[in-house]
């Protein structure tokens, strides 16, 4: 017998490289009257370029739904493992890792 699906059910395929995720230390968002882009970026010591590694693209409508459901998560994840620490975050973080200089 064919297997129903209840109403508004979706299945989802995920591979296997893009289960394993990227690293991402930078998001970048901006956007246009008709969608949002947001650029995940690694940055890593020493190196004097961040490469994009992801760019999602987005509805305005698609951005406010993620724009809540990262609310109701993260008020759930300190529910369950405690507050966040945002020690005085500067809007662009440092990100020099305060490492010293690569030498050859």
């Amino acid at each position: 017998m064919a297997e129903k699906k209840a109403q508004g059910q979706v299945n989802i395929e995920l591979s296997e490289e893009i289960s394993e995720g990227i690293y991402s230390n930078l998001a970048i968002i901006s956007h246009s009257h008709s969608e949002f882009v947001v650029d995940f970026i690694r940055m890593m010591p020493n190196l004097p370029k961040a490469k994009v590694k992801a760019r999602v693209i987005l509805t305005p409508q698609h951005a406010k739904r993620l724009l809540k459901a990262l609310a109701e998560n993260v008020k759930k994840f300190e529910g369950q493992f405690g507050k966040i620490d945002e020690p005085n975050v500067p809007a662009y973080p440092n990100m020099n890792f305060n490492t010293p200089p690569a030498q050859a």
